[in-house]
């Protein structure tokens, strides 16, 4: 050991290079680092040293163990492995000797220094080794993308990682401090064992799943620290700096320290490091995100894993609820969730728990209106995990579902999602019952209201005559008293006999009280007096330290009256009534708790009624955001409904069927959510049979049909469609409805509709359905009886008309198209339905008869021939009712042009009928042309076209034909002109027979437009709202046919449509026009403004058909898109919110389209900004922030700006200035729009003396200061912001002084006359015959306006489009030929233009 005794002590250097230095005598020194070359001799000299002195061999070879630490990126990856290997057995080895060193009492001094020296030699050079093999490590993983590298150490280190860490931490496990003298382990020292581990959780890596056995080692050696070397201060401080500086450690650490806790006992860390944590700065923390993460995921992950120990320490985190940083509010509301979950949670809290717990939720609540969306957000997440595990008190739940419902209003997508998915869970996790219907709870509340009053005032009247013992002493005192002061008077002698003291004191105190009873004061007071005497010490004789004997007498009867003596008699109270309250006591108690139920049954029914208002006023906000651009939110609020129809809630049928339209949603996840939502309503409903669960689908589809639209219904047809295509409706529903519909199944007349429906739905999907069963469909639907139900009788129509093959697949199959013969008994008994109907006065049987000749059209061979049989019969029924008027007996020859001679005479649904059948016919002969004749006229040829070219390769085998006529050919079919050429020609051929033909005097239609016309030209002679509806619209019909009739009845048709005063004269002839301008688009096009003009109408219906047409023809690019747009525009104000909702879905649409919007804007804004357009500015404001919401790309913004500070130069009015402002409000201005703000400035520098101007433009520069930007744009908005307020200033010193030196006052600004509405007054029906003037082409429009445009006077506001509108004058004519439209352009018809 004397070797040993001459070691110089070995302190742990903060550096490596510390050892090259001495700097005190007496401190161990490296001497030499050896080259690479000499350190593999020096490793054996190590290793043999080793085998012969152990673990102290070190201190002689500790400069070759530096050395190669020294050199460790040159040394050869063999070398270093051994010199791993080696340093773990000699501290391995000096490990298993401590124990028993240490145990050695009689260890020398200098045996202790030099086993401490070799600890801590050996110690430095294996964490050394640990250290350079770990940074090694890390950096080979970065490079593990690039190409293969060589071989290098790191795949031994990761075998040895785990049982280097267990050998560290079995040797801090040991009692080191007897190497110290027994005072505590060198600070150095615990540094060095511990600052390898911390070394490895730099990994970035280390969270994952490979590496869960080196984290736990990691664990195990820091808890050994923390527990035998006092590491508690140390590890506290490096844990908080490493959540600071590395993300990834923070969920380690809290699952370290969970581990600590939970089985070192180390409870006191978690309040240190909380304690460090809620230390730190607010304001520190807000600008730094990465220190903030770090911090906030191991609060939330410590939370989740230790809530109790959180729960104590919370007080130390609460100032950072007020800080800036929303990720340390998010930590700290998710911990206080998680506390509520997993500690304050269940009815046996304690009172200072429930204390904490409300408090808990009630921060909880505040940050549910946080400033911050993300925080916003993560509350109503948390508030949903904690309804999700039963955690919020029942007091405590309005309040959240109030917060949750105000939140759907939220601005943030995200907010808004999770605000849903919180009312789900309280939906589906809700107290209260599986029905939350208002309507069905209200009546058992208001029953169980009543009955609680009855009880309380039965109560309240049962209890009101009964007077307290202590009431009745009071009453009887002042007697008493005066009885017990006769005491002292002298005795009557009989008196004394009677009043003797009994033996016992029960006895006696029974003989008092009844006394008192009685009224017999004096005796008790008496017979107490003895009784005090005689019962001394004995209750309730005793213990009474009154001031005289009087006050004594006085106490004792008290306490006996009033039943708070003990040594009373339960069984004989002391006062009067006590034996019928003894009776009562019973019953009067179980009243008391059946009050109290009926307390609590009123309190429960009125949570879940008030529950169920909440959840009802939710619906209707969630069926607003179904049609939002985010899909999640979308999903979420259809998921709502879903859940919401499951709870029985009535008023969720209409989201049910508002989601419907998503069906045709291009989002793949939002479809697919519709039909999932669907499938879970409907295809698998409960029941206990399989038969009841088919009878509760079917009735829950025929209850959406009810007062359906037809858009509803075919939204439920093609989700029906996609059902039976994936074989997901079983057989037996099909069974059903066919049981139904031939009333095998009793039923009512509206399910049996609904049957019928709902087989045609199925049979879009599998035409079979229909097909295999017509005979049924015929025979049952179109029957003898059909003529008592149209309605059943044209849903069997529509079902039918299933069979029709889709013309446009059959194209390209070149397949022969699926029609019926004519003498098939469907179309027999289609026609006698219909003619037998025809002279009955039905409201149904027109809708049945267009359904019926469209079914005829679209199924029958000579469908012409039959519908002109179906004319011909119910031509003749008119007839023979004009003989039976005028005395004649009909002639079946008579020609169905008498009947517009006579049709004054007739019925007015006979006409009405008449003119009906007239216009389909008309409408489904030109369709029946156009589509049907027209696609077998092309089937055909393509089948000829195809014989031909085979019969030629045929006879090319046989005969080369020339060369030349080949070429020609080849180059006719490469250009395609041989089908264009064919295609113009039928096209030309079906465009004759429609102008020559169909209404010439040889075809049947001809003779019924006489009635058509007259009936439309006498609105006086024909008064009937019905009747002059359906002549407007078989007028429009006819126009169809052909551009001759069209262009000649054009005037009348638009005539009818202005000065029209009947709503559905109007609408119908709106429709009408609306395919006459895709038909006849050259014909229409001067007539547009007449068409815009019908978006003012003051009829909603027909403001509503408009806007529904304008939009289709405006999509189409039927109409042009000019200034007049800012008519749609101003529907967005409507009164009526399905029109506006019309107009939202216009400009959405048209948002799709490119810059539509974008280039229209300035046109809009320029007519809607107008004073004579009378919108008024608070509803321009509305308008506006719609519009300018679909304006989203920097280039539109920028452009946008410069227009609008362009404008204020043209402006004349001070409105528009204002209008203009605040359109720039709306705009996200950018740093280039900033600079466009600057460049324009002149143009509005003066109109900055305009408060509302001023306002508006100091907006946009305190947003763009928001919204923060570079240094030099903030300078910018600054000194433009300088500019702005001097132009304010200098307008408003100049206004003063013009005031100041003109006796006159200046001029108010005019002030528009105010009206009742926000939107624009409609349009006026009662016009004069002077004031609607055939518009002009255009070109002849333009050279009279050239001609007689006044000189201007002063600017206005003018647009490109603003030129091609129509002018005031142009607006209002009267009827002349002269000035009828004329052709510019000859009529082109294509395949894009035919009727669809």
């Amino acid at each position: 050991m004397s070797g040993a005794m001459e070691i110089p002590e070995f302190r742990l250097p903060l550096v490596p290079a510390d050892l090259l230095r001495e700097s005190s005598p007496g401190q161990y020194t490296v001497q030499e680092v050896l080259p690479v070359r000499d350190l593999p001799p020096a490793l054996t000299a190590f290793r043999s040293a080793f085998r012969a002195r152990g673990a102290l061999a070190v201190l002689q070879h500790f400069d070759p163990m530096y050395s190669l630490l020294h050199h460790f990126q040159a040394v050869g990856t063999d070398v270093k492995e051994d010199a791993l290997e080696l340093m773990a057995r000699v501290v391995s080895h000096h490990s298993s000797e401590l124990p028993a060193i240490l145990g050695d009492s009689g260890l020398s001094h200098a045996d202790r220094a030099a086993h401490l020296n070799a600890l801590k030699m050996n110690c430095y050079l294996l964490t050394g080794l640990m250290d350079a093999f770990e940074t090694e490590t890390c950096k080979s993983g970065l490079l593990e993308k690039k190409k293969c590298r060589t071989k290098t150490s790191g795949s031994l280190w990761e075998e040895e990682r785990e049982p280097v860490l267990r050998l560290l931490t079995q040797l801090l496990q040991l009692d080191l401090r007897q190497l110290w003298g027994g005072f505590v382990v060198e600070e150095e020292f615990v540094s060095l064992m511990t600052g390898s581990s911390y070394r490895i959780l730099e990994n970035p890596g280390i969270g994952l799943q490979r590496y869960r056995a080196t984290r736990e080692a990691v664990t195990h050696l820091l808890a050994a620290a923390l527990v035998h070397c006092d590491h508690m201060f140390n590890a506290t401080l490096k844990i908080t700096q490493m959540l600071q500086h590395f993300e990834h450690v923070a969920p380690v650490f809290a699952q370290a320290v969970s581990l600590w806790v939970k089985e070192y006992g180390l409870k006191s860390l978690v309040g240190e490091l909380l304690r460090e944590v809620g230390q730190k700065c607010p304001l520190d923390l807000a600008h730094d995100a990465s220190v903030i993460k770090g911090y906030a995921v191991f609060i939330t992950e410590l939370a989740e894993q230790i809530p109790a120990l959180v729960l104590a320490n919370m007080s130390v985190l609460l100032r950072h609820l007020d800080g800036e940083s929303y990720m340390m509010r998010n930590a700290i509301l998710a911990a206080m969730a998680e506390v509520l979950v997993q500690v304050l949670n269940g009815d046996q809290l304690e009172e200072a728990a429930r204390g904490t717990r409300d408090q808990f939720l009630t921060m909880l609540q505040a940050h549910v209106c946080d400033i911050n969306s993300f925080v916003r957000s993560r509350v109503l997440q948390l508030f949903t995990r904690i309804v999700q595990c039963k955690a919020l008190p029942l007091t405590q739940f309005q309040s959240v579902v109030s917060l949750a419902v105000e939140r759907l209003k939220d601005k943030a997508v995200v907010v808004v999602k999770n605000a849903i998915q919180l009312l789900i869970a309280f939906l589906s996790n809700n107290p209260f019952s599986c029905k939350l219907s208002c309507t069905d709870l209200s009546e058992p509340l208001k029953k169980e209201v009543q009955k609680l009053q009855e009880m309380r005032g039965r109560n309240s009247s049962a209890a009101g005559p009964v007077i307290t013992p202590e009431e009745e002493w009071e009453a009887m005192l002042p007697e008493v008293r005066a009885a017990i002061q006769q005491l002292f008077q002298p005795l009557q002698e009989e008196e004394e006999e009677v009043l003797e003291v009994e033996k016992t004191v029960e006895s006696t105190l029974k003989q008092i009280t009844g006394l008192l009873r009685k009224l017999n004061y004096k005796c008790a007071a008496r017979l107490t007096q003895k009784a005090l005497g005689r019962f001394q010490g004995k209750e309730p004789f005793s213990s009474l330290m009154e001031e005289n004997e009087e006050a004594t007498i006085l106490s004792v009867l008290k306490r006996l009256y009033t039943g708070s003596c003990p040594g009373q008699n339960t069984e004989d109270p002391p006062h009067g009534n006590s034996g019928l309250e003894n009776e009562e006591a019973v019953p009067e108690e179980q009243s008391q708790t059946e009050l109290i139920k009926q307390e609590m049954l009123v309190q429960y029914l009125q949570d879940a009624y008030n529950f169920s208002v909440k959840i009802t006023e939710a619906l209707s906000l969630i069926s607003k955001l179904m049609y939002e651009n985010c899909v999640s939110v979308v999903q979420e609020a259809i998921e709502f409904f879903v859940t919401v129809s499951q709870f029985g809630v009535s008023e969720a049928l209409s989201g049910v069927r508002r989601m419907l339209p998503l069906i045709w949603s291009k989002e793949p996840g939002i479809k697919e959510a519709v039909l999932n939502a669907y499938r879970r309503l409907y295809l698998s409903p409960s029941g206990d049979s399989g038969r009841a669960r088919v009878q509760h689908l079917v009735r829950s589809l025929s209850l959406i049909m009810v007062d359906a639209s037809l858009g509803t219904i075919r939204c439920l047809e093609e989700i029906i469609s996609e059902f039976v295509q994936k074989d997901e409706i079983e057989p037996a529903v099909t069974q059903l409805l066919w049981e139904q519909f031939t009333l095998k199944s009793q039923c009512s007349s509206l399910e049996r509709r609904a049957a019928v429906m709902l087989l045609g739905m199925m049979a879009q999907g599998n035409p079979e359905i229909i097909g295999s069963n017509l005979d049924v469909l015929v025979t049952v639907g179109l029957s003898e009886k059909g003529c008592e139900d149209y309605r059943l009788a044209q849903e069997v129509c529509n079902a039918i008309s299933k069979l029709a093959r889709n013309t446009k697949q059959a194209l390209g199959k070149n397949s022969t198209p699926f029609r019926l013969p004519q003498n098939h008994m469907l179309f027999g008994h289609l026609s006698e339905t219909v003619t037998k109907g025809f002279a009955q006065p039905s409201c149904h049987w027109i809708p049945f008869m267009e359904a019926a000749v469209t079914l005829i059209y679209q199924l029958a061979e000579g469908a012409e021939e039959i519908c002109a049989h179906i004319l011909q019969a119910c031509s003749q029924q008119a007839l023979e009712k004009l003989k039976e008027h005028d005395g004649q007996k009909a002639d079946s020859g008579d020609s169905p042009s008498r009947v517009s001679d006579g049709a004054s005479n007739l019925p007015t649904f006979l006409l009405m009928h008449l003119v009906s059948l007239v216009g389909q016919v008309a409408l489904q002969q030109v369709a029946y042309l156009e589509v049907s004749v027209s696609a077998e006229l092309r089937r055909r040829r393509m089948l000829r076209d195809d014989e031909k070219t085979k019969n030629r390769s045929n006879r090319s085998t046989k005969k080369q034909r020339p060369q030349s006529i080949g070429n020609e050919t080849t180059m006719e079919e490469e250009l395609g002109l041989v089908g264009a050429t064919a295609d113009d020609t039928e096209a030309e051929l079906i465009r004759s027979i429609c102008e020559t033909e169909l209404l010439d005097g040889k075809h049947l239609l001809s003779a019924f437009v006489p009635l058509v016309l007259k009936i439309c030209n006498n609105p006086g002679l024909y008064s009937d709202p019905g009747l002059s509806a359906a002549a407007a619209l078989a007028l429009g019909k006819v126009c169809m046919i052909s551009s001759e009739f069209c262009d000649s009845h054009l005037r009348l048709l638009f005539t009818l449509m202005e000065k029209s005063s009947l709503p559905g004269v109007r609408s119908n002839l709106f429709i009408a026009a609306g395919d006459l301008a895709i038909r006849f688009p050259n014909l229409v096009e001067p007539w547009t403004s007449h068409l815009y003009a019908r978006l003012r109408d003051p009829c909603p219906n027909v403001r509503m058909m408009a806007g529904l047409v304008m939009t289709h023809l405006i999509l189409k690019d039927m109409v042009k898109v000019k200034g007049q747009v800012s008519e749609l525009a101003a529907l967005l104000i409507d009164p009526e919110e399905a029109i506006v909702g019309v107009a939202q879905n216009f400009f959405t649409e048209l948002s799709n389209k490119g810059n539509a919007i974008y280039n229209l804007l300035p046109d809009i804004i320029s007519h809607l900004s107008d004073p004579n357009c009378s919108i008024e500015e608070e509803s321009f404001h509305t308008i506006m922030r719609h519009l300018l919401s679909y304006i989203t790309k920097d280039k539109q913004t920028e452009s946008l700006v410069e227009k609008l500070c362009q404008r204020f130069r043209t402006a004349r009015t001070e409105r528009q200035y204002r209008d203009l402002s605040y359109c720039l409000t709306l705009l996200p201005i950018s740093e280039r729009g900033l600079q466009k703000l600057q460049d324009n400035f002149d143009c509005f520098a003066d109109k900055l003396q305009d408060p509302a101007v001023y306002g508006c433009f100091q907006t946009v520069l305190a947003r763009f200061r928001r919204a923060g930007s570079k240094p030099e744009a903030k300078a910018m908005a600054e000194e433009l912001e300088q500019k702005v307020s001097a132009a304010h200033n200098r307008g408003l010193d100049s206004a003063e002084t013009c005031q100041k030196g003109s006796a006159t006052p200046m001029p108010e600004p005019a002030k528009r006359k105010p009206t009742g509405s926000s939107r624009r007054q409609p349009l006026s029906t009662s016009n004069r015959d002077e004031d609607f003037v055939t518009p002009q082409p255009r070109s002849l429009r333009n050279q009279q306006r050239a001609k007689k445009r006044p000189p201007l006077k002063k600017a206005i506001i003018t647009f490109s489009s603003d030129e091609e509108n129509s002018s005031e004058d142009d607006l209002s004519a009267e009827l002349r030929e002269e000035e009828t439209p004329t052709k510019t352009t000859p009529i082109t018809r294509s395949s894009a233009c035919r009727l669809r």
